[in-house]
C-alpha cells in the first residue's frame, strides 16, 4: 500500500507538493524534490482519518536552502 504525504516547507508552513512513498517513511529519509533539491525531512506528522475514511494524512516538514 502507498503513502501519499504532503511535503511541508517548515519556514513557511506552505505545502510544497505531494509525494508517493511505496511505504511510511522513517523521519530521516532524504529525498529530492520536483526541483532537484535534495532534502531530509525534520518531522513527519500522521493525521487522524476522517470520519469513515481509512487514509490518514501524512505531513513531511523539510527546510529548504535558500536560493542564492
Amino acid at each position: 500500500m502507498s503513502i501519499i504525504a504532503t511535503i511541508m516547507n517548515t519556514a513557511t508552513g506552505l505545502p510544497i507538493q505531494k509525494m508517493k512513498f511505496g511505504r511510511m517513511p522513517k523521519p530521516w529519509i532524504s529525498f529530492n524534490l520536483e526541483t532537484g533539491e535534495l532534502v531530509t525531512a525534520e518531522r513527519i506528522d500522521v493525521g487522524k482519518p476522517a470520519p469513515g475514511k481509512f487514509l490518514a494524512p501524512v505531513d513531511i516538514w523539510v527546510t529548504l536552502k535558500p536560493r542564492e
